[in-house]
């Protein structure tokens, strides 16, 4: 009997590998994806929708969840707090924190893989985020499993998968390229819709693991600036 397990699918590149990691463990993948109001909704939403036909899910479901943009608090949803450029050793929390994201986004997977009855849910959380994102951390997810534990019915058992978290953006890209991963397929762009910005940290990010790794990303940029140390 086959394992079903949901994937969070943002569209972004650590989503799409942690999709192709549970694929390589012998799971079905079940994929969600959450509208939230986040300025490239529509770019992230048409990624989302490749990355399901590439990976063969066997289900996919898109949420409207505009109640993280009404509460507001991040550059992600408010057009009026700016995209900051990107500064990849700050340890400061940055604008582009979603105030409690993952525990919402944790919530309705676990309300799906309860229904589906998948035994886990994948996210494609990295340590190295930490620092900035408070919810990427494992002690997080750790505590969330329990909260599952205590609020699902009693032959519920669901856990939460982290397989890329402690990683680096490198080594991710790494693993995505061994499993196949189409990263032309992806979009990390905190801020444009069409072409990548080049300047948000998360396009920062992106373009300094494919530069350590000597590869070019094949997103196209704005403009491509050189984030190696």
């Amino acid at each position: 009997m086959s394992k079903l397990a949901v994937v969070l699918l943002s569209g972004g590149m650590d989503s799409a590998v942690t999709a192709a990691i549970a694929k390589e463990s012998g799971y079905d993948i079940a994929c969600l994806h959450l509208n939230y109001g986040q300025r490239t909704e529509k770019r992230e939403l048409k990624q989302f929708d490749k990355l399901c036909e590439h990976f063969g899910a066997v289900s996919s479901m898109v949420t409207d969840v505009r109640f993280l943009s009404q509460i507001g608090g991040s550059s992600l949803t408010d057009e009026r707090i700016e995209i900051t450029d990107a500064n990849l050793d700050s340890t400061e929390i940055p604008s582009s924190y979603v105030p409690f994201r993952n525990a919402n986004i944790l919530a309705m997977a676990t309300s799906w893989a309860e229904v589906i009855g998948a035994s886990a849910l994948y996210i494609g959380a990295v340590y190295e985020d930490s620092s900035g994102y408070p919810d990427t951390r494992r002690d997080f997810f750790d505590a969330f499993e329990k909260v599952i534990e205590k609020g699902t019915k009693p032959d519920t058992n669901i856990k939460i998968i982290t397989p890329i978290i402690d990683m680096g953006k490198d080594e991710i890209i790494s693993k995505g390229l061994e499993l196949g991963v189409p990263f032309d397929k992806t979009w990390s762009c905190y801020k444009n819709n069409e072409k990548a910005c080049g300047r948000c940290d998360s396009c920062g990010h992106r373009l300094r693991a494919f530069e350590i790794l000597g590869i070019s990303d094949p997103v196209e940029y704005e403009i491509r600036l050189s984030y190696k140390k």
